[in-house]
């Protein structure tokens, strides 16, 4: 009997091995195509905006004469924008992770909410920029102001920081806990001592990522009404601005070529923040692994 079946498996080998070999170049066709799109997209933007990039683009406001244009209140509205999205959404995404898989009861609503917070992660940004333009433009009468924006943002990431951060804490083995608590220590005490320590390097690596998705984004900020041109820096979370994906879509609503190349040489500049914020993703991922 044992002998009928090998000589089956031996019969069905080419097959398998055709198989995986169709397969596995089915699998190099697409990252192959991925990758062919990507660097065509790169290297179009890099031809495009390259000799637009210099220190007077970086320390300019924006003008009406591309020569004199630049993308220092964008860059500078940016960054006040990320000082209010940064601690909003990393506390409150967090610490509704911590909640949920240390604190609440797994019964029917938590599940509910666990996966609506799931859905929320896939929900186009223009619906937050809605939600945003509803309630801290209108309702809180915040306009279009750093605050409004940087609570806007929080908003979007939020789901996928709960998200990666519900990973992290659920990967903490229980051992770790159970050791705790058999030593005397109270259920916050392990999860401010053993828990957080051990998932710590996932939870960083998700709101970073996440943090990066809240740079790029525009629709929102388009729905909740932040200016295009501003040739100012905001001087409290209350003042108006304008951001990077703002700027870079006024200059490709307007039909001069010269600010299609301006628009390319933003993009440059956002994807080097991007870049610097995925790189201190996987440091602070490696140097706590380490650990």
């Amino acid at each position: 009997m044992q002998t009928m079946e090998s000589q089956q498996m031996v019969k069905r080998l080419p097959k398998r091995i055709l198989k995986n070999k169709l397969i596995n170049g089915l699998f190099l066709v697409a990252t192959i195509f991925s990758l062919s799109i990507l660097v065509v997209l790169l290297a179009r933007i890099i031809m495009q905006g390259y000799s637009w990039l210099s220190l007077d683009f970086i320390q300019n406001f924006a003008s009406r004469r591309p020569e004199e244009a630049g993308v220092k209140a964008a860059i500078i509205g940016t960054l006040w924008m990320m000082a209010v999205v940064a601690p909003v959404s990393c506390i409150l995404g967090v610490g509704t992770a911590i909640y949920l898989e240390e604190y609440a009861r797994k019964n029917k609503l938590t599940r509910f909410i666990q996966m609506n917070i799931s859905n929320l992660a896939g929900v186009p940004s223009v619906v937050f920029g809605l939600l945003g333009l509803t309630i801290f433009v209108r309702a809180l009468a915040l306009g279009n102001s750093v605050l409004a924006a940087g609570l806007t943002m929080s908003l979007l990431i939020l789901p996928v920081i709960i998200v990666a951060a519900q990973e992290a804490v659920r990967s903490v083995p229980k051992e770790l806990k159970e050791a705790s608590y058999g030593m005397g220590a109270t259920k916050w005490q392990t999860i401010l001592r053993v828990v957080l320590p051990v998932a710590i390097p996932g939870i960083l690596t998700g709101s970073i990522l996440a943090l990066s998705r809240a740079i790029g984004e525009t629709a929102p900020l388009v729905v909740i009404g932040i200016p295009t041109f501003v040739a100012f820096l905001p001087g409290s979370i209350l003042d108006s601005f304008s951001a990077l994906p703002m700027q870079i879509y006024n200059w490709t609503s307007r039909p001069q070529e010269e600010f299609h190349a301006l628009a390319a040489a933003g993009i440059i500049v956002l994807l080097v923040l991007l870049l610097l914020m995925n790189s201190i993703a996987v440091w602070i991922r490696n140097h706590f692994q380490k650990r």
